[in-house]
């Protein structure tokens, strides 16, 4: 390590130890829009894979969204330059990285995830290394799933040696990056009580070293339930400025009948990573766990397993419905989906013209891909409607926020995809099922 870095650990562990309470922090802005990596497991299998059936619907549902990026295989070497080097990518994209710090001693009390740090003092160097390389531009930081809701095989002094560290993680975090996000683990609306989960938090810092908490991590409680237990965690804790992120990356369907949490079948993917939440509680619903990545039942933990991200993609769903809000990297809500592989247009005007397509299909349901070009014209905001055929259902879109009523789908632009130069397309996606025949539509209309 450079005599730069070195000096660099040393003025954050400082900071650390001589830090005042922080002042609330702001709440995240609407439209934050968040960093999806290039180089993830989903990504590389999808590159590796594209002749495999399933790959297409994997990519459009799994791989086009922004998810955390866990830091899980410790090593004593200071993790700063791949830090930096997300970091960087996100901040020259105008983009906030999700990170996942997922170190601490004893984590998982000995289960299917478990390793971390070997010790306090491990764990502390290896974070003043990660809040090294974080820069200064907009973060996420969630910091150790589990670690306060899952504390039974601590004894006393375990438990104070584990809250000493994550309060110490949050204030190194801050002074690093005033611009990071710091959110502390309040587990998920069926572990532990409010009460006792704020009572853990306080205990680890999170009201002058946090800037809110997270729940639902690997988990699949449904959006309204964790949007209720967030707000009753935050209000036991009665800090204000605190806010609430929530995992949705496999709560689609809500939990297992029975409540089982180890790569349970028949789950689906929800709510696309959003910071629209329309809840001024809840800053975020956020892909933390990246789907497809088993929790170990369907394959070794934290390894990628395309059958767990084929069966979440299909069973796509909105979690369970909170508050609806615009998505600001694809969002999900009643999005259309029509059959046929061939394109059927529509007319625009002005030279543009919508298509649609069936990008892949299986039992009972299929992906569907529309696409707006322009030659000889251009558009500045645009609305796509059909009329379904044979009773199909929309449940899930990316890149365009769509509503059913009855047969009748009409498809609107998110933030950033409303206007089409001539010569230009966009292109947007989305999941539906169907009972037997799956015709397309006959007419798509483009105004």
């Amino acid at each position: 390590m450079g005599v730069l870095a070195c000096a660099l650990i040393a003025a954050l562990v400082g900071a650390s130890v001589l830090a005042s309470p922080r002042e609330a922090a702001a709440e995240l802005p609407q439209g934050t829009a968040f960093y999806r990596s290039p180089d993830t497991q989903v990504a590389r299998w999808v590159a590796q894979n594209p002749d495999d059936a399933r790959a297409p619907l994997i990519r459009d549902v799994i791989d086009a969204r922004p998810q955390g990026i866990w830091f899980a295989a410790y090593a004593s070497t200071p993790p700063t330059s791949d830090v930096r080097e997300i970091t960087d990518a996100a901040a020259a994209q105008g983009r906030a990285p999700i990170l996942v710090v997922y170190q601490m001693v004893n984590r998982d009390c000995g289960g299917a995830s478990s390793g971390g740090a070997p010790s306090h003092a491990a764990y502390d160097a290896w974070i003043d290394g990660f809040a090294a390389g974080l820069g200064d531009d907009p973060v996420l930081v969630i910091l150790e799933p589990d670690s306060l809701s899952l504390i039974t095989c601590l004894n006393a002094q375990q438990r104070a040696d584990r809250y000493a560290s994550l309060s110490r993680a949050g204030s190194v975090i801050h002074a690093a990056n005033p611009e990071a996000r710091v959110y502390f683990d309040a587990g998920h609306s069926n572990w532990n009580s409010p009460a006792t989960q704020a009572d853990r938090l306080r205990s680890a810092g999170v009201t002058s070293n946090g800037d809110g908490v997270f729940s639902n991590v690997s988990n699949f409680r449904t959006t309204a339930d964790e949007v209720a237990y967030t707000r009753a965690v935050l209000g036991q804790l009665g800090t204000p400025g605190l806010g609430a992120v929530i995992d949705t990356s496999r709560n689609g369907q809500g939990p297992a009948p029975d409540d089982e949490w180890c790569d349970p079948p028949g789950r689906g993917v929800g709510r696309a990573p959003t910071s629209d939440t329309g809840d001024e509680r809840i800053d975020a619903f956020l892909w933390v766990k990246p789907p497809g990545e088993a929790d170990g039942c369907g394959g070794p933990a934290g390894q990628f397993s395309p059958a767990v991200a084929h069966a979440l993609a299909q069973n796509a769903g909105d979690g369970g419905g909170a508050s609806d809000g615009g998505a600001s990297d694809g969002g999900t809500s009643d999005g259309g989906t029509s059959d046929g592989g061939a394109s059927t247009g529509g007319g625009g005007g002005e030279g543009c013209a919508a298509s649609y397509r069936v990008a892949s299909s299986w039992n009972n349901g299929f992906t569907g891909e529309v696409t707006i070009a322009c030659d000889g014209g251009s558009l500045d905001g645009w609305t796509v409607g059909w009329d379904f055929p044979a009773g199909q259902r929309i449940t899930q879109a990316w890149n365009a926020t769509c509503s059913q009523s009855g047969a009748a789908v009409t498809c609107v632009p998110v933030s950033w995809n409303g206007a089409v130069p001539d010569g230009g397309s966009v292109t947007f996606g989305f999941n539906a099922s169907h009972s037997g025949s799956n015709p397309a539509p006959a007419v798509v209309e483009l105004t």
